[in-house]
């Protein structure tokens, strides 16, 4: 795709995306299809060559579309959708834009530093000591996961991260 047909599509899919914000409570929450009817208007093998732009978000107006869960409804009210705010779709835009995976230090110094920082702009706004740090989780699970291990890392002094849960005292309870 060139720069120019770059900049006509985004543009498009922009001004897309801000109609659907403010239209999104007119459409149904949770979408009326059943099992294996989106996979069934969808080609059984992968195009011979890329199809154009105009064709592709067709498809997705038409077939994705009608067959999402919209997060964003003002009736939605179950888990939470913490990315999907005006903001934070431009934000994902220069992140998808620069290829960027922001998983550590060394794969994205800027963004563990941003986030950093405003992990200590939470905690000074929640009066938490200088001690408490943290990170960002994407998601509830990952959350989850990351307070189990580190109940699991107290409960054992740390010893389970280095020698293992064998021999490390009675069984750990949730």
């Amino acid at each position: 795709m060139q720069p120019d047909e770059f900049r006509r599509h985004g543009h498009e899919l922009v001004d897309w995306i801000a109609d659907y914000f403010t239209g999104v409570g007119e459409l149904p929450i949770t979408p009326a299809v059943r099992p294996g009817e989106i996979r069934g208007r969808l080609p059984e093998s992968a195009p011979d060559r890329g199809e154009p732009f105009e064709a592709l978000f067709r498809d997705f107006r038409e077939i994705i579309l009608p067959g999402m869960t919209h997060w964003n409804h003002p009736g939605w009210f179950a888990y939470f959708p913490g990315n999907n705010s005006p903001p934070s779709v431009l934000g994902e835009m220069l992140t998808a834009a620069m290829g960027a995976q922001c998983m550590s230090w060394a794969t994205s110094p800027a963004a563990t530093e941003l986030e950093q920082v405003v992990m200590d702009w939470l905690r000074k706004m929640m009066g938490l000591p200088e001690d408490f740090t943290g990170v960002i989780q994407d998601t509830a699970s990952t959350a989850t996961l990351v307070a189990l291990l580190s109940a699991r890392e107290r409960a054992t002094d740390g010893r389970s991260g280095a020698r293992g849960l064998a021999n490390a005292g009675p069984p750990l309870a949730v």
